[in-house]
């Protein structure tokens, strides 16, 4: 009887652990067939007992496959020339892509079926597998890293005494039913692959570093480790009033809270780049990917309206007590500044989110300038207006450097823009302006 290798075809002379390999492919492919007892050349050698070869088989496939692939396993015992064969037969499966639990989600552990080989899918093909059963929802998709500890996360469910277990686990969605970790899990792993990174700035602008950093680990790790580096910047200032003395901090600590947490919550963790914390001597901006949810305008933001993009971590965040239920978030970090002229900002673009929040205290500090400012405020004494050309004759410097003073100066709120291009003219503030 001739019976030749294929897509759909594949010897083993023997049990071997290339098997699992084999059953793996088929699975993530269009399913197929396996003989055990027929060698490579297509030489029918048999097998010496038929039930124990199933079973260890079978076992085998149980034991070392994820998810649970056994349902679209079928055995059957086989007389080919006389000799005692088994033919195990293997459907495509539900819960593409099947790999070898030992090797993870990797191409290491997940195979396809190519000619009459079996060979490792791709990291793309791996995503793309995965989005076509999982469908759509980052947080719902298997995590390609299945190695994952959650030492910070339990930590922090342990300080808020709240329970953080495998049925915790189950019912938040960390894992799926198959016990397989997802993309939410991942998120609260400390294998997380995202992270934030924070920088401060001497001035208004990002001429000058004063420090960075970059927080990696568990979302609620990095959330604890980012606001606390906030929490150093938001200096103190008193102010007397007779004999009381009444302290103000720079920025609102709900706003903050409620800033960072917008940005962790509600930013698409799809896309691979950092999350960012910018804090400048007059304001703090937080920019997260992924711009507001179809649907969702900027107006509706304003009025309360709230449809997140990552409902299961939203719901843990919830249990923790960190949220409430309802988009109330940006409204509260607003009316945190109701005793303020200055309001923060909020925009959006297509595939970002950021919200800028002002340094309440700004107004009541006396403005540091420069001695080369100092000079261009002296002409601007005698002068209704200026232009950068000006700048570069009284002071004898590059076109670049007069106009990086000149842009200091209007985000010190010292000057105003007016008009765009080479003819765009710089005049003073006025004090109600500033």
């Amino acid at each position: 009887m001739a019976v030749l290798e294929g897509p759909m075809v594949e010897f083993k002379e023997i049990v071997v652990e290339d098997i699992k390999k084999e059953i793996v492919a088929f699975a993530n492919s269009e399913g197929g067939i396996l003989y055990i007892g027929i060698a490579d050349d297509g030489k029918i050698v048999g097998i010496s007992n038929s039930d124990e070869t199933s079973l260890q088989v079978s076992n085998m496939i149980r034991d070392s496959i994820k998810p649970d692939v056994t349902m679209f396993v079928r055995y059957s015992n086989e007389i080919m020339d006389g000799k005692d064969v088994v033919k195990i037969t293997v459907q495509k499966g539900m819960h593409c892509p099947y790999y070898i639990a030992k090797k993870g989600l990797r191409p290491e552990g997940v195979y396809v079926r190519q000619g009459s080989s079996s060979v490792p899918a791709s990291e793309s093909a791996i995503r793309l597998m995965i989005k076509e059963t999982d469908g759509d929802t980052f947080e719902d998709m298997r995590s390609l890293n299945q190695d994952l500890t959650f030492g910070s996360t339990i930590d922090e469910f342990k300080n808020r005494t709240i329970a953080f277990g495998e049925n915790q686990m189950m019912t938040l969605g960390l894992v799926n039913t198959e016990h397989i970790y997802t993309n939410l899990g991942l998120l609260l792993s400390d294998q997380c692959v995202h992270t934030i990174k924070a920088a401060s700035f001497e001035g208004t602008t990002k001429s000058v570093f004063k420090d960075r950093r970059e927080f990696s680990g568990s979302i609620l790790r990095q959330m604890n480790e980012a606001y606390n580096y906030i929490d150093l910047y938001n200096k103190t200032r008193a102010e007397f009033s007779k004999l009381h003395r009444i302290d103000y901090r720079d920025y609102p600590e709900e706003a903050l809270r409620e800033a960072l947490l917008n940005a962790l919550v509600h930013r698409e963790y799809s896309f691979s780049g950092s999350t960012l914390i910018s804090i400048f001597d007059d304001r703090i901006e937080f920019i997260s990917l992924g711009g507001l949810v179809k649907g969702i305008t900027m107006n509706d933001i304003l009025f309360g309206v709230s449809q997140c993009r990552n409902e299961k971590l939203a719901a843990v965040f919830y249990r923790l007590k960190l949220i409430e239920a309802y988009g109330t978030g940006i409204q509260k970090m607003i009316d945190s500044y109701k005793d303020s002229k200055d309001k923060p900002q909020i925009e959006s673009s297509d595939n970002a989110f950021k919200i800028v929040l002002p340094n309440r205290n700004m107004r009541s500090q006396k403005m540091v300038f420069s001695d080369n400012e100092k000079v261009i405020l002296e002409i601007l004494e005698h002068k209704d207006a200026i232009i950068r050309k000006d700048v570069e004759n009284v002071l004898s410097i590059s076109q670049t450097m007069a106009g990086r003073l000149l842009k200091q100066l209007v985000d010190k709120k010292a000057l105003k823009a007016v008009g765009s291009g080479k003819k765009t003219k710089y005049v003073q503030v006025a004090q109600d302006e500033k």
